[in-house]
């Protein structure tokens, strides 16, 4: 009995595959071929009785350096003069590191700060409630 059993990979609507296996297939997607943007690998496989099967994945390529931007989000308006702060920075393995621009600065969130409030809070009142002269004891 001849085996039909195959898989056929497509990237991006291609027409001619990039490559044809037999099942199971391990292959590595080399992404520093493939330009950063969106992308959707469509995966053909036919099983031994000439069945079809069709997935599609759709993923993202980011070869290029990370940017970050703080003061400015998707589709937000804005007004009169707004602070941003915009941060590039890329995997590449260097001998050197720098220090300066490796992250990108971010406030403090305001949970932190309601936290340290409470316990600063607490620990006034503990100290006004529970304090007297006479519960004090000297080491000497």
């Amino acid at each position: 009995m001849e085996n039909k059993r195959k898989v056929t990979v497509f990237l991006d609507g291609e027409k001619i595959p990039f490559g044809e296996f037999e099942p199971p297939v391990k292959l590595i997607l080399d992404t520093t071929k493939i330009p950063d943007g969106k992308h959707q690998l469509k995966i053909k496989a036919v099983s031994s009785k000439g069945v079809e099967g069709v997935r599609i994945i759709p993923f993202e390529v980011r070869n290029g350096p990370e940017i970050a931007v703080v003061g400015l989000k998707d589709n937000e308006v804005i007004e009169s003069n707004t602070a941003i702060t915009i941060n590039a920075y890329g995997s590449e393995t260097s001998e050197s590191f720098i220090i300066r621009g490796s992250e990108t600065p971010k406030a403090v969130p305001s949970w932190v700060w309601a936290c340290i409030i409470a316990f600063v809070g607490f620990a006034i009142f503990y100290f006004i409630t529970h304090w007297t002269i006479g519960t004090y004891k000297s080491f000497f």
